[in-house]
């Protein structure tokens, strides 16, 4: 027959289980709130199908996903390839101050001295020396490198940073972070092919700039944002003087070389919200946002200048060959709202046509406005 003391340690025993089944059922639903919150998260990463929408899920959204203080993308662009791309893409830099590039990647000794996989995550405190690199803005308590890594080629580094010393440790599990760093580099690897195709179908091949198809297309847009905000617009249309002569004389070797350096003087004028695009043969068109009458006025005569100001070498001449633009420009100030926007864009591009028709009409190497 059971004692009242085997009774009650019974009834205690059955009160600690019920106890640790409700701490466990408690810890199971944090848990798979958790898994959720990051499934969710892995969704958003491999929908962005565009640069900006998966740089901001990346450093705007994760931190609060995962209770961070940082988080940072180290990008290794040893070619500036990259940063060219979100150039045209208009994303400043300034835009993500977290996000970095790299021109090699960084070696990460153990504490042995001994270099780890470049392949695996690495867990520990924060060690200015090795991590301030990928930390420029913030000083982590602990930090969780992953390193980005698609075919055995290193993309960069996703670099996670907490306020705790103990909240990433040498001793923890890295399956999770293993998983997050191999959907984060697909999902970067993809989007960046996708933009480079994007680059590749609007850049021109020759030059490396902008083609026509692009720069109607952003000059549409432009012409639209600057009807609803009310803003300045302006464009130029540039020709290089005499091009037929070069392509006769030196070859159309020569007369490609010469194009590309025209384009590159061009590109060198310009800020990163401006656009330029070769429209065709030896004519350009530069797109000037939020720019008047006056800006469009200055900024052409600083390139008809830097064209003109110094020959260009080609094979088969001794001597710098000099080469002149003629251009013509014309500005928006703001477009017309009542008109419909396609409409005021060939407005434009043919007031800025007409205008350069006149400067080679009075003597080449010169700007004309459109009035």
């Amino acid at each position: 027959m059971t004692s009242a003391v085997d009774t009650e340690t019974l009834i205690a025993d059955n009160q600690q289980l019920r106890s640790e089944l409700q701490d466990l059922l408690q810890q199971a639903h944090i848990n798979q709130s958790i898994i959720e919150r990051h499934q969710a998260f892995d969704l958003k990463l491999i929908g962005a199908s565009e640069f900006r929408e998966l740089i901001e899920a990346m450093l705007v959204t994760m931190p609060g996903v995962f209770n961070l203080e940082t988080v940072t993308l180290s990008l290794v662009d040893d070619d500036y390839a990259i940063q060219r791309i979100l150039r045209d893409l208009q994303i400043g830099l300034n835009e993500f101050p977290n996000l970095l590039f790299l021109k090699r990647p960084i070696a990460f000794p153990d504490e042995d001295g001994y270099r780890l996989s470049a392949e695996k995550p690495r867990l520990g405190e924060y060690i200015p020396a090795l991590h301030q690199p990928l930390f420029p803005n913030y000083q982590p308590g602990s930090v969780a490198i992953l390193p980005l890594v698609r075919q055995h080629r290193l993309l960069g580094y996703l670099a996670l940073g907490s306020a705790y010393p103990d909240r990433f440790t040498r001793k923890l599990a890295t399956d999770f972070i293993q998983r997050l760093a191999t959907v984060a580099a697909i999902c970067l690897e993809n989007v960046i092919n996708n933009e480079r195709l994007k680059h590749i179908g609007l850049t021109d091949p020759l030059t490396g700039v902008n083609n026509r198809r692009y720069i109607e297309q952003r000059m549409h847009e432009e012409v639209a944002r600057g009807q609803r905000e009310r803003s300045a617009l302006s464009c130029l249309f540039i020709d290089i003087d005499h091009f037929k002569r070069v392509n006769d004389q030196f070859g159309h070797q020569s007369g490609d070389d010469v194009l590309r350096e025209v384009a590159a003087r061009i590109k060198k004028e310009l800020r990163l919200s401006d656009a330029l695009g070769r429209f065709g043969g030896e004519e350009f068109v530069v797109l000037l946002t939020h720019a008047t009458r006056e800006d469009a006025a200055r900024i052409a005569e600083r390139i008809r200048a830097g064209i003109s100001s110094r020959g260009i070498m080609i094979e088969g001449s001794r001597d710098p060959l000099k080469i002149t633009a003629s251009i013509g420009a014309a500005s928006l100030v703001p477009p017309e709202r009542s008109r419909p926007t396609d409409e005021v864009k060939q407005s434009m591009l043919k007031a800025a046509d007409l205008a350069l028709y006149q400067a080679k009409e009075s003597g080449r190497n010169r700007v004309v406005l459109a009035s």
